[in-house]
């Protein structure tokens, strides 16, 4: 009332001041309507203060929720941690999926990410390799492929998630992968993913049976690191991907088997970089490739058997290739067709 009365005389007094009508005394329709403008100015004000003061309730009450949620999810992840170091391959199993669970319903990224670098930490973990169908270590090949088992779901998982479109529920699209050193024995699919964000890192790791394919995968950013890697068998494919800026590495890269695809691919930029690869088995393929701006370089890359093939490709002779070629020990004949179709 005191504001609403301070407003009406100093409505007043402005009309006073503008000398407006000062002849005449306000008439009661005019003092009436003063009396209701002040009204509303207060009206108005107290709405605007009740609703920063609603504003800032929900903040506060959605920072106790979040606060909420997270105590929840360290709960269950502490739970599910525990499971996957248990001795039985059946409780390790309920804890990948557990923590997998815990990544799609995480209350933010920070959070999801974690539960995705545990399921990596324990791809890392070392293993006791199979020892065989032999009668007398029956017990421990069970035991190994109970384990594997475990494995091969956390590597089917991590790829069923990163297939999801970014921005939907259960898609890690974005975040780090980090696959350094890990022994890839079974299949990954990545068909169609998107790879425009985070990390995705296979330095070091041994491709030893199984497919992990990026078939019409895009990759439009960053890196993907597969230095240092070893490939004795299984494929690796990149059949039909689109590559629009960022690098894959093979740097460093062993091939003793295996085979890496890169049939039909699309390099509208980026580069693909065999430099200092070894070549003793397997090979790689780039048939009916097409990288208009792209560059693939195989500078100081080391022939001594295996494979590589350029047929029906559209664009320019990738970097290094020759020289590599002319260096090789003993001599490699040229399975290494290059067939520009656009030269």
């Amino acid at each position: 009332m005191l504001v609403a009365g301070g407003i009406f005389y100093g409505l007043v007094d402005v009309l006073g001041f503008k000398k407006i009508d000062t002849t005449t005394k306000l008439d009661a329709n005019t003092l009436f309507d003063l009396v209701k403008l002040s009204f509303g100015v207060v009206a108005g004000a107290g709405a605007l203060v009740a609703l920063v003061v609603a504003y800032r309730r929900q903040r506060v009450d959605e920072a106790g929720a979040h606060r909420e949620a997270t105590r929840l999810h360290t709960e269950r992840f502490s739970q599910a941690v525990d499971k996957l170091g248990s001795g039985s391959p059946a409780v390790r199993l309920g804890g990948v999926h557990a923590l997998a669970g815990l990544a799609d319903d995480a209350p933010d990224d920070s959070l999801r990410q974690t539960c995705i670098d545990v399921l990596c930490a324990y791809l890392q973990l070392p293993f006791t390799p199979d020892p065989g169908t032999d009668p007398a270590h029956q017990d421990e090949h069970h035991q190994y492929l109970a384990l594997r088992k475990v494995r091969h779901t956390i590597l089917r998982l991590i790829s069923d998630h990163y297939r999801r479109p970014r921005g939907t529920h259960r898609s890690w699209q974005g975040c780090d992968l980090d696959l350094t050193g890990v022994t890839i024995d079974g299949n990954m699919n990545f068909d169609g993913a998107t790879l425009s964000g985070g990390r995705v890192i296979f330095e070091g790791a041994t491709f030893s049976g199984g497919t992990v394919s990026f078939r019409g995968a895009t990759f439009s950013g960053g890196t993907v690191p597969f230095e240092g890697a070893t490939f004795s068998a299984g494929t690796l494919s990149f059949d039909g991907a689109t590559f629009s800026g960022g690098t894959v590495s093979f740097r460093g890269a062993t091939f003793s088997g295996g085979t890496v695809s890169f049939h039909g691919a699309t390099f509208l930029a980026g580069t693909v970089s065999f430099n200092g690869t070894r070549f003793t088995r397997g090979g790689v393929s780039f048939s009916g490739m097409r990288f208009p701006r792209g560059v693939v370089s195989f500078y100081s890359a080391a022939f001594s058997g295996g494979w590589v093939r350029f047929d029906r490709v559209a664009g320019e002779a990738p970097a290094g290739l020759h020289n590599a070629i002319d260096a090789a020990v003993p001599p490699v004949p040229l399975p290494l067709a290059w067939q520009p179709i656009n030269p």
